[in-house]
């Protein structure tokens, strides 16, 4: 693995916050990692701070991967300058060509470029609807999809659930799938993707404790978090609302 500093020291900080809140950790499918070669890494998409386990999965295999970021993160200088440090891909959503090229050019120099497919925070917890994006990398650089889907991070910090940032000695686990290989169409491959990462996802929920009630649990489940259906609906409101402040 190449040295990198900064990024060596926010692995340092993300790691002793996971021994400092408690988490337990849980992956299977590690060795499904490819040691070297592009890759996209999709992961499913529950918490705001599930890049810090998205991160673990690429160092465990001695890997950096680089992250996709709201372009306007640059305009703050501590921000801006970890981005630039660790070689992650700014994205101008008014103009996302020139991150999708960017992404590709990465992918082809043999590194693990993460993708979230279902672009959002997904409010029910569960796999919503797929964007194209990964796949179409994933042709166009010839490279493989990883699939990963994460389970536990959301109770941490979600959209509409509240922060649990001290010692909650939370279980997290993650699945990680074999490579699925760059061919056919893309709406083919999409759905491919979707398909598995639902199947990680209901991999990693077996066993989990699912306490009825709870709003980090899933309406399937018996708990209070919206369906699939509602989320979509609180999502089109936060979206209006967006537009109608621009």
């Amino acid at each position: 693995m190449r040295r990198e500093p900064v990024y060596d020291v926010l692995t340092v900080l993300a790691r002793s916050m996971a021994a400092l809140q408690g988490l337990r950790i849980d992956i299977v499918g590690q060795e499904n990692v490819p040691r070297t070669g592009g890759a996209v890494l999709a992961v499913n998409h529950t918490a705001y701070l599930d890049f810090i386990e998205v991160g673990m999965i690429g160092r465990n295999s001695g890997r950096n991967v680089r992250y996709m970021m709201k372009a306007e993160l640059e305009r703050n200088p501590i921000v801006g300058f970890l981005m630039k440090h660790c070689k992650a891909i700014p994205v101008d959503r008014s103009a996302g060509a020139a991150a999708y090229h960017r992404a590709v050019d990465s992918l082809r120099d043999g590194e693990l470029v993460v993708v979230y497919p279902e672009a959002t925070i997904s409010r029910s917890f569960e796999i919503k609807e797929f964007k194209s994006g990964a796949a179409r990398m994933a042709l166009d650089a010839d490279v493989p999809i990883l699939p990963a889907a994460i389970w536990g991070a959301h109770r941490i910090w979600s959209k509409g659930y509240p922060k649990q940032l001290g010692r909650n000695n939370f279980p997290i686990n993650i699945r990680i799938g074999t490579p699925i290989p760059a061919m056919g169409h893309v709406d083919e491959l999409t759905a491919q993707l979707k398909t598995t990462l639902q199947e990680l996802l209901t991999q990693a929920q077996v066993g989990y404790p699912m306490p009825a009630g709870q709003p980090w649990v899933p309406a399937r489940f018996g708990g209070g978090a919206p369906d699939l259906a509602e989320a979509h609906r609180l999502e089109e409101a936060e979206f209006a609302a967006r537009r109608k402040r621009a």
